[in-house]
């Protein structure tokens, strides 16, 4: 309730225009300038306005005075964006409701270069890819999508080929019974095409629909007939189909049978979806015909097809590729057919993603709503917490299941925040570190403060606060204890300086004599060293940990250790901090052991200690930066890449992970355990290269002919052997290199299905993918989010050593050697698929 009420006070706030017909209509008329009031178009009454409310960076333009004339009002500015890797438009949305949303970039040479030939970017919703845009051969794009907050981030990226820029934006919400199917929560529709088959008019929108969808004309083909009607036609609710759409269609010329409508595209990882729109204006003659999409019939079962009479009606596909990018629906009427096939209209359309890690939306419509109550200045815009790369400034994000982001540090320190200190941040219900520090916010220190039950630190100093309730209920760790001393009553003060005169001095020669001891045990044993196998791994202070990570400002993620910061060395390498907390299940044990393990190993793929930091209760490992994040991460969408990994791309993270374990396996002396193999614990670099981390639980094998250790058990729910769990029930805790093994067959599964390990009321992932190949249908368990862009072999190998990884009986898994075999050949195929598909593209 409380954020119906905060949102609905801040969409009164925005300049947000709605007319009369146009419930649920927002234009906005991009480089307009915001003194403007807006203005209705001439020809679809659609009022437009500018685009100040909704975006933070970027500058105004306007076209070549030569497009002055010729174009239409809303084309003649727009915003470019020459700074920064990625800008977004928030734009205001109901959580759970469906929207399209179009994208303009008409060139006009507003840039002065007079050359779009080159000119192209990539489009976000926010943090999942879009399209990329290439100005020279489109313009306009369009997506139907779920909004998952009250806020739906437009990102625009450079990808170097040019400053990205916008004309126009439009965002129309539709009825929840279109695209029932198609369109979730975790995909989103590209539209690729709309036709109106028939028509000469050259696009239908609103308001012919109601939902302002564009529905192009076909044009002229000397294989159809254009047919058309005056008569009124029963509309479907499912398509909502616009009438002039329905009144006009396409049927076989002359004496032919069959209707074919081809496209071609020079993209062969994409997978399209075909909607049908059919309404026959005659009843006298049979019509009737089988549909056809790449081969594969469509409509109702094995029957043929006879669009209703004066009545709206839709047949949908399925998803379907082709490797030559040729593409081509075919109608063929039956031999009972008096009339020849026909088509009123059709949509298509290929699939987005929706799966990458976003922000949780209770804490994106209140950093939303802190944003606009005070009126932050910072280039907020995007999802908040991902892509990681692009994480809002002063905000920081852990990660609390495998697509949800929780915001746990904020930084709004000389922000020119105003006013008193807004309830608005216990809305943020997991942040555990607040900076208002050197505001210009007055009055009390609110109460609500005190029931903040995850705050952790928070600075108000240098502000101009009073009250002291805070200082007195507060729990957590309070840096600036703003009034909370008392102060000496009048009566008391001469009493107070006679006794200070006599005490000060005796005490200053006590605490200088403590101070010496203190000073001279302090160097003694304020830092112990680890005995390693190399002089190589640097041990740092606290004092220079906080220097390089410039006082811990850049959070980048957290496991079972502690918190991890980004940092940079006196020659500018980049590391990675981890620092251990208090709230940490990993001990001295597991610090010494990742230590002890990461001196000894040096592989390609094995993550680098380049120190660690043992003094006092501060524990810490210090490695190179792995600048693309964990695979997880990937697999579960992009962590700042512009699209999902493909398949080739997965095999060669998985190989990489493989031969590390090899190593750890067998090139070691003696060998190494990980014990927590998973997809979070490969980490991959600028080029996608993998290194297995996080030695904390790892063991050594006391001698070369040892078969298993005795331990108790570690690991991560979902990854461990279940022989291994087995045997530490019944006190013998078995574990062996099969172990690993079990875990990156696990792995393995995660990438091929896209799946966690465990999902909620459906079981283990060995299970579920059990369940689903008993079929024989390999698409069936397959992550969707790879299309069809995957050699079948390559993938049928990939799942069938998983299978053996996993095996019940550490004696029937392969070695990581035999593993590192399978994978090797699976690339191979891969390679030598796409390679195929390239040639025919070029053919």
């Amino acid at each position: 309730m409380v954020f119906l009420v905060l949102l609905f006070l801040l969409l009164l706030a925005l300049p947000v225009h709605v007319v009369v017909g146009q419930r649920g209509f927002l234009s906005i008329d991009c480089g307009l300038d915001d003194k403007d009031s807006g203005y209705t178009d001439r020809d679809t009454g659609i009022v437009y306005v500018s685009d100040g409310a909704y975006v933070d960076g970027g500058e105004n333009l306007r076209v070549a005075a030569e497009y002055e004339s010729q174009w239409k009002q809303r084309y003649l500015t727009v915003r470019s964006f020459p700074s920064g890797e990625r800008n977004c438009y928030s734009l205001p949305t109901e959580a759970g409701a469906k929207y399209l949303v179009r994208v303009y970039a008409s060139y006009g040479n507003h840039d002065g270069k007079n050359d779009s030939s080159s000119l192209e970017f990539d489009l976000h919703l926010g943090p999942n890819y879009w399209d990329t845009l290439h100005v020279a051969t489109g313009d306009v794009f369009e997506a139907v999508f779920v909004a998952w907050a009250s806020w739906a981030p437009v990102c625009l990226v450079n990808t170097g080929r040019g400053a990205p820029f916008v004309s126009v934006l439009e965002l129309r919400q539709l009825p929840e019974v279109l695209y029932p199917l198609a369109v979730t929560s975790s995909q989103a529709l590209n539209t690729f095409r709309r036709g109106n088959l028939g028509s000469s008019i050259s696009t239908a929108r609103y308001p012919g629909d109601q939902y302002d969808r564009f529905w192009w004309a076909s044009g002229t083909n000397p294989q159809w007939a254009n047919m058309s009607t005056a008569q009124a036609i029963q509309p479907d609710p499912g398509s909502a189909v616009p009438l002039p759409v329905l009144q006009t269609a396409a049927a076989a010329a002359g004496n032919g049978t069959a209707l074919n409508y081809p496209w071609r595209t020079t993209r062969a990882t994409y997978c399209f979806m075909v909607l049908l729109h059919f309404a026959d204006f005659q009843s006298a003659q049979l019509r009737q015909f089988d549909v056809y999409f790449n081969g594969d019939r469509l409509g109702q079962g094995e029957k043929p097809y006879s669009p209703p009479y004066l009545a709206a009606a839709s047949v949908r596909s399925g998803w379907h590729s082709a490797v030559d990018g040729m593409y081509n629906l075919t109608l063929a009427a039956t031999a009972a057919s008096q009339l020849p096939p026909m088509l009123n209209a059709l949509e298509i359309y290929t699939a987005i993603a929706m799966d990458s890690p976003a922000t949780f939306r209770a804490d994106f419509d209140a950093i939303m709503a802190i944003k606009f109550e005070y009126g932050v200045k910072k280039n907020w815009a995007g999802d908040p917490c991902f892509p990681t790369k692009y994480a809002w400034d002063g905000i920081g994000c852990r990660n609390t299941s495998h697509s949800i982001m929780r915001i746990t540090s904020l930084d709004l320190s000389r922000s020119y925040l105003d006013g008193v200190i807004s309830k608005k941040f216990t809305l943020l219900t997991a942040l555990e570190n607040l900076d208002l520090s050197y505001n210009n916010l007055s009055g009390p220190v609110p109460d609500f403060l005190t029931s903040f039950s995850s705050l952790r630190v928070l600075n108000l100093s240098g502000n101009h606060l009073s009250g002291d309730s805070l200082c007195k209920n507060y729990t957590g760790t309070l840096v600036f204890r703003h009034n909370c001393n008392e102060t000496p009553s009048p009566s008391k003060n001469k009493a107070t300086v006679i006794a200070i005169s006599i005490v000060v001095p005796v005490l200053g020669v006590v605490v200088l004599i403590l101070v010496y001891f203190i000073w001279r045990e302090k160097r003694k044993h304020s830092q112990r060293a680890i005995p390693t196998a190399s002089a190589e791994n640097r041990q740092f202070r606290y004092k220079e940990l906080e220097k390089i990570t410039n006082n811990f400002k850049q959070f980048i993620g957290q496991g079972g250790f502690g918190l991890v910061y980004y940092g940079r060395l006196e020659d500018a390498t980049e590391v990675a901090v981890k620092m251990r907390s208090e709230s940490s299940s990993h001990g001295l044990d597991e610090f010494l052991a990742e230590v002890q393990s990461l001196t000894k190993v040096h592989h390609r793929n094995l993550v680098s200690l380049i120190g660690y930091c043992w003094e006092k209760d501060h524990l810490a490992l210090v490695y190179d930066y792995m600048s693309q994040g964990s695979f997880c991460y990937h697999l579960r969408g992009k962590n700042g890449a512009s699209r999902t990994l493909n398949w080739g791309t997965r095999i060669r993270v998985v190989l990489d992970a493989a031969q590390g374990l090899d190593y750890l396996h067998k090139g070691c002396s003696p060998p190494i355990i990980h014990r927590d193999v998973k997809s979070s614990n490969i980490l991959l670099g600028q080029t996608l290269q993998a290194k297995i981390a996080d030695f904390g639980l790892s063991k050594t094998y006391v001698s070369d002919t040892q078969t298993h250790i005795s331990t108790t058990a570690a690991g991560t729910a979902g990854y461990m052997d279940p022989e291994y769990v087995f045997s530490v029930y019944y006190l013998t805790g078995r574990l062996s290199e099969s172990s690993d093994v079990y875990s990156f067959g696990i792995v393995l599964l995660e990438v091929a299905t896209g799946e966690p390990p465990i999902v909620s009321g459906l079981g283990h992932i060995v299970q579920r993918f059990k369940q689903k190949i008993v079929t024989g249908d390999i698409g069936s368990v397959v992550d969707p989010r790879l299309g069809c862009d995957y050699d079948i072999s390559s993938m049928r190998k990939v799942l069938d050593t998983a299978i053996l990884c996993t095996e019940d009986s550490a004696d029937q898994r392969p070695t990581m050697a035999a593993v590192v075999v399978e994978l090797k050949e699976s690339l191979a195929l891969e390679q030598a698929w796409q390679r195929t598909c390239q040639v025919k593209l070029r053919e």
